[in-house]
């Protein structure tokens, strides 16, 4: 019975959106097997830009069976007709989403819809990873011997010091080599020494490599980004040669650039060792200037005279040659230098979101590890296509236990984050128990102030820091019983009510700020449930669980028809990440706050109190 249930799918919708696209679809039709009459979709607008049919009741069909979509479209100069057949892996369900160039086709699928929970098992219930679903991020960067290519890729994406590039060593990268870690699977390296002078080769390397990538039809094989680096050395910040502003080979990949024969890819200028530019800034400095100054406000007067003297010696230039904004990031990976890092991946994802397909910006959140408040916005949009868009009305959710819905939504939030979690504690029973428990009480208490999420978390996670008085001593979770988590409403069937609601609205976004909290205490090391149990003691130690209730019970209260609230309870989680979303000058004033504390050795779950 339950392999029978495992190997049927149910279709509900597709959706065929080419807004973004220079392509006119005509018309599009679902084929599934043999044994179905195609399935013509309708125009939902009559000037629209999107196709649409809903199946009701569900489309039901084999994992074995065929299953395409087929889409006609003119040329109008030629007058010639067109078509494209688009096939679909019936192993990913409940939502698929696939991009064919800049159309974008939504398949919304789910496996069994027996009414009889009890013939299902939990593996019968099955999730589509989003680490399946989602292709990983794809980056070249280009940079000569000494630049500090290793040491950027091993930062900005969280790998150690057993980096992916091997030390830069002249000669040895082929730029078609993919370079990945163990460490961190969600992006793709590609590797090459920059525009040596003489060697003019290399440029005409990395134009065909960018040219065959632009032209792959799958996302996954594309290129997403290009960080181009220099040396910001004490002297002169872009290589002059032969009294030129630019080498050879620099000016004529800008040139390439400019006549968009390297296509939509974005390529961002990351100018390195940006500290030593500052620790010489900060030496010319005239003494009598600094009088009556604040520490800080020295600070910031260093950080403006530098700022300027790379406009003025690198940044002006190139966009005097180029005749056009040049995206850039001054970046250090020395200490106290965090804030260049986040800023140098906030303007990727920014650049990648502009030019590129929109998951390219979601997998650029998601491989990197210095910006939370990426992997929040990041969430958002993951949320919008998948499960939260409906949490009154999900197909999905219809008929499965409290406790399967929870751990959808669990995977896709902990995926988005992307820790180094090699145990797989943060997918462990045990943890999503002290989730589960964290929303079993949905009543809050009386409060009314609005806290930020640095202010608020700052102090309990230097409080609870500061109180373990060495690696030895234990953790006590004060919600984690020693028997495992039994609350019957985790065994109740979905269904629309105001406690349901609630209970999914406030596991998304305890589990989203617990795993914010968590991104602070682990500083990109592996995870152990020392950490985890640390990040939950300090979350429950603030203010914010109680004003994150009762910002969710005033809104639930609030809504007039609930069955009908979907679009509306989406805005509103949307609303609460945003306000407890952090930015760059965030991220760094909270982690300088935040002590080192040796997280091993590990522990288990439950320590019972003595």
């Amino acid at each position: 019975m339950a392999n029978a249930l495992a190997n049927t799918l149910h279709i509900h919708g597709i959706t065929v959106d080419f807004s973004k696209s220079k392509t006119n679809i005509d018309s599009a039709e679902v084929r599934i097997g043999e044994s179905h009459s195609p399935i013509e979709l309708k125009r939902e607008e009559p000037e629209g830009r999107s196709l649409r049919h809903t199946f009701s009741p569900p489309k039901v069909f084999s994992r074995d069976e065929l299953f395409s979509l087929h889409m006609r479209h003119k040329n109008h100069f030629l007058r010639t007709k067109h078509h494209k057949d688009v096939t679909f892996d019936t192993d990913e369900i409940f939502q698929y989403i696939k991009w064919h160039k800049k159309i974008r086709i939504v398949v919304e699928l789910s496996g069994n819809t027996s009414t009889k929970v009890s013939s299902v098992s939990q593996d019968d219930y099955e999730v589509p990873s989003l680490r399946l679903t989602l292709p990983r991020f794809r980056i070249l960067v280009i940079g000569k011997t000494g630049v500090g290519k290793s040491s950027l890729i091993d930062h900005v994406f969280g790998v150690g010091e057993r980096t992916t590039v091997e030390h830069d060593k002249p000669g040895e990268a082929c730029i078609d080599d993919e370079f990945t870690s163990r460490e961190n699977n969600r992006f793709v390296l590609h590797d090459s020494k920059g525009f040596e002078p003489g060697e003019e080769k290399n440029l005409k390397i990395v134009q065909d490599f960018i040219e065959r990538r632009k032209n792959m039809p799958d996302l996954k094989d594309q290129l997403h980004a290009v960080w181009w680096g220099f040396y910001l050395d004490h002297s002169v910040m872009i290589p002059r040669a032969g009294g030129r502003l630019l080498e050879t080979g620099t000016e004529d990949f800008l040139k390439s650039k400019l006549k968009g024969t390297l296509g939509n890819v974005p390529v961002i200028v990351v100018l390195t060792k940006y500290d030593i530019l500052v620790d010489r800034v900060e030496r010319t400095l005239n003494e009598d200037s600094l009088d009556g100054l604040s520490e800080k406000a020295v600070k910031e007067l260093v950080k403006e005279k530098a700022e300027t003297e790379v406009q003025n010696t690198c940044i002006g230039p190139l966009e005097e040659f180029t005749e056009s904004d040049i995206p850039y990031a001054t970046i250090s990976t020395a200490k106290g230098y965090k804030e260049t890092l986040t800023g140098l991946i906030q303007k990727t994802e920014s650049c990648v979101n502009l030019h590129l397909e929109p998951d390219a910006a979601v997998m650029t959140s998601v491989a990197q590890r210095v910006h939370p408040g990426l992997k929040i916005k990041a969430l958002i949009e993951i949320g919008k296509r998948r499960y939260w868009n409906a949490l009154m009305s999900c197909p999905t959710f219809k008929n499965n236990q409290m406790k399967d819905c929870l751990r959808v939504l669990h995977n896709d939030i902990v995926d988005v984050w992307n820790f180094l979690d090699p145990h797989k504690y943060l997918h462990s029973q045990p943890f999503r128990d002290l989730m589960m428990k964290m929303v079993d009480n949905i009543q809050a208490e009386s409060t009314t102030t609005a806290v930020t999420f640095g202010s608020s978390m700052s102090g309990p996670i230097v409080t609870m820091l500061s109180s373990l008085s060495g690696p030895a001593a234990p953790i006590v979770v004060p919600i984690a019983a020693v028997a495992v988590f039994v609350a019957q409403w985790v065994y109740e069937v979905y269904q629309i009510s105001d406690v349901v609601l609630q209970r999914l609205m406030a596991y998304i976004m305890h589990l989203t700020l617990v795993l914010q909290t968590l991104f602070f205490v682990s500083k990109s090391r592996e995870l152990t449930r020392r950490a985890i149990k640390l990040a939950v003691n300090s979350y429950l130690a603030s203010p914010i669980k109680e004003e994150v209730l009762t910002r969710i019970q005033d809104y639930v209260q609030g809504l007039a028809i609930l069955a009908h609230a979907d679009k509306d309870i989406l805005d509103k989680i949307e609303e609460m990440m945003q306000f407890y979303e952090m930015d760059a000058a965030q991220v760094s004033e909270l982690e300088a706050k935040i002590p080192d504390v040796d997280l091993l050795p590990d522990e288990p779950w439950q320590i019972e109190k003595s």
